[in-house]
């Protein structure tokens, strides 16, 4: 067709090589490089429309996939507060402003019952609060219905209930590792709210049955600014609002029962608002108090009772023993007084124990009686042997020295008894203080007496206020204790 050139189609592409006379003269290596030149673009331009085919293939498979799976709660248009349309209401008041009361769901589960102290008399609760509302300014469309989950940062930006504990001392939301907030919204506008809190607060004890007590403390929820006309709090699901945990446990007690209760509060200023109560039973063991307490104290009062069967003599023994358990039961006062608020009242250990000391000093005040009475009569006998100081031919009881020698009284009041009417050598040896009933009997039958006498020194060395004091004392103990424990237990 042409004469002068030659033509090469390469894809849609012309690429005229025009043949002047002198380029049929064009040698054979020019001639194989155009050629070549041809055949590279043919290449390229057949991978340019694979590429173009490819990618509206992806494109068509994309717009197909989100045609399936499209949904207004699942997509991310713009912020999800426009989704919420946050931005179109003001929050700042509640929903159904001057509208009728708003009612506000609440429930709680215990999660710890951290302490309970006597001394501050309050307690430690972490809970989960939640809190269940409707607020119609927060509907979405949804195809599923299903709702939406937030975190503490759209908290910030609507309307919540503002629920305080009354009485709380001390309380905060749990941040680690961000802050334990959870906000749930549903397409119709329903709101779940709930926290992650830990509160001290105030508990009222009555310790006058101490330690043989049982304690009600309250956790009160209240509305700080909006009466019983703007918000209405109430139980979401009766007494099933309040849940705990099985492995809640306490050292000193035991949780008998959890319950709800709800009334109205009145303050003189502001009005009527609904108040919310979670109330618990705690009963304090006993048997700790048993082994540090009741069974020390009365194991020292057992101890002052020993002090009777002691000579009275051995004056040593009998004051330092007095002393000692005087001193341990001031003692174990002290030290149950000081893990104990300073009440006005008297509690049930302060009885006991004080009883319990009031036995030991009886039995130091009695030894006091005793050796009194002792000094009060030796100086009877004394002045009576002074005064008739020859009694022959009578029945008549002599005193021997400690060390088994006789006294000058001694020896001018047995001047008229025979020698063998007279205590041998071995038997001044004995050391004690005996009591010879001299007659007018044979040497024979003498000794024999005598070796009775020996076998009850003791009792014949304790005066009468001793023997009654083994009786009277541990009767009278014991008689308390019975009633004790009958009252209080």
């Amino acid at each position: 067709m042409f004469k002068r050139g030659w033509i090469c189609a390469v894809g849609g592409y012309w690429s005229v090589a025009c043949l002047s006379p002198i380029s049929h003269k064009m040698p054979y290596f020019a001639k194989l490089i155009l050629l070549l030149f041809c055949f590279v673009l043919l290449v390229e331009s057949r991978k340019h429309r694979r590429r173009r085919w490819t990618g509206q293939l992806e494109v068509q498979k994309a717009s197909h996939i989100y045609r399936k799976n499209h949904d207004m709660t699942k997509t991310r248009k713009g912020k999800t507060e426009q989704l919420l349309r946050v931005d179109d209401h003001d929050f700042t008041m509640r929903p159904a402003f001057g509208g009728p009361a708003i009612p506000v769901g609440v429930d709680v589960q215990v999660e710890s019952l951290d302490s309970i102290s006597e001394v501050d008399m309050d307690f430690t609760l972490t809970l989960y609060l939640r809190h269940y509302w409707k607020d119609e300014r927060l509907s979405f469309p949804s195809i599923t219905n299903k709702s939406m989950t937030f975190d503490g940062r759209l908290v910030k930006k609507i309307w919540v209930p503002d629920v305080f504990f009354v009485h709380s001392k001390r309380s905060f939301i749990h941040d680690t590792t961000t802050d334990n907030i959870m906000l749930r919204v549903f397409p119709d506008g329903h709101v779940l709210y709930s926290m992650r809190i830990t509160v001290t607060a105030m508990c009222n004890m009555d310790f006058s049955r101490f330690p043989l007590d049982s304690q009600t403390c309250s956790l009160e929820l209240e509305s700080y600014a909006y009466t019983d006309e703007d918000l209405m709090l109430y139980w979401k699901n009766g007494n099933e609002s309040l849940k705990t945990d099985e492995k809640i446990s306490l050292s000193q007690f035991l949780i008998q029962k959890f319950h709800t209760t709800s009334r109205l509060a009145f303050y003189s200023s502001t009005g009527w608002y609904n108040r919310l109560y979670i109330n618990f039973t705690l009963r304090r063991h006993i048997f700790f108090f048993l082994l540090q307490t009741y069974f020390p104290a009365t194991l020292m009062v057992m101890l002052s009772w020993v002090s009777f069967w002691i000579d009275r003599r051995a004056v040593p023994a009998r004051v330092s023993l007095g002393i000692t358990t005087v001193l341990t039961m001031s003692t174990i006062i002290t030290g149950v007084n000081a893990s104990m608020p300073r009440v006005s009242y008297i509690k049930a250990v302060d009885i006991y124990l004080w009883v319990s000391f009031v036995f030991v000093f009886l039995s130091v005040l009695e030894y006091a009686a005793v050796n009194y009475l002792t000094t009060v009569q030796e100086r009877k006998e004394r002045k009576m042997r002074e005064k008739f100081p020859c009694t022959c031919g009578i029945s008549q009881t002599k005193t021997m020295m400690l060390d088994g020698t006789y006294s000058e009284s001694d020896a001018n009041s047995l001047a008229g008894y025979t020698r063998s009417q007279i205590v041998t050598e071995e038997e001044k040896q004995d050391k004690m203080v005996v009591h010879l009933a001299m007659t007018n009997e044979s040497n024979s039958s003498r000794k024999k007496g005598l070796k009775g006498h020996v076998g009850l020194r003791i009792i014949q060395n304790t005066h009468a206020i001793d023997k009654y004091s083994r009786l009277i004392f541990p009767g009278t103990y014991i008689f308390f204790n019975l009633i004790y424990w009958s009252v209080f237990c």
